[in-house]
């Protein structure tokens, strides 16, 4: 059996106003949309890198409220990724703070616009990823655990 090397990637789902947190990013040449996404580091549980990875891509504080799922998705290059989604909540947003590379901005969108703009969404986890969570899911933060 050949080795097995998924990427392990974390995302966070965060509302305020009835609009969801999602950042824009050059890939490849292309802007697209994701949620405050990134992979996981060592030395990391997945609830820290969400922490981490959405101060990093869109300056804004965040505090986890829940987890919504863990998603298994190949690419069509033949990468492997393993998403790990939570819902959190916006605390605090340091707007003098400089984005990840490769992220133009992050913006505000209304769940339809997010769904209106699916063609330039970064991968089918995207949008399935924020339709779990608009359907209410959401699970213990405990569910996720590190030994």
């Amino acid at each position: 059996m050949a080795d097995w090397h998924p990427h392990v990637t974390v995302a966070s789902v965060v509302a305020r106003e009835g609009r969801l947190l999602m950042v824009e990013e050059r890939i490849r040449g292309e802007l697209v949309l994701n949620q405050p996404a990134g992979h996981l580091e060592p030395g990391e549980t997945p609830a820290e890198a969400a922490v981490r990875e959405a101060l990093e891509e869109t300056g804004w504080d965040i505090r986890l409220d829940a987890f919504i799922g863990c998603y298994q998705w190949q690419a069509p290059d033949g990468s492997d990724y393993l998403r790990f989604a939570f819902a959190g909540t916006a605390l605090l947003h340091h707007p003098e703070r400089a984005l990840d590379e490769g992220i133009e901005r992050a913006v505000w969108l209304a769940p339809d616009e997010l769904l209106a703009e699916s063609s330039r969404h970064r991968s089918p986890l995207v949008w399935q990823v924020a339709a779990d969570w608009l359907a209410g899911r959401r699970h213990p933060l405990d569910l996720v655990r590190q030994l």
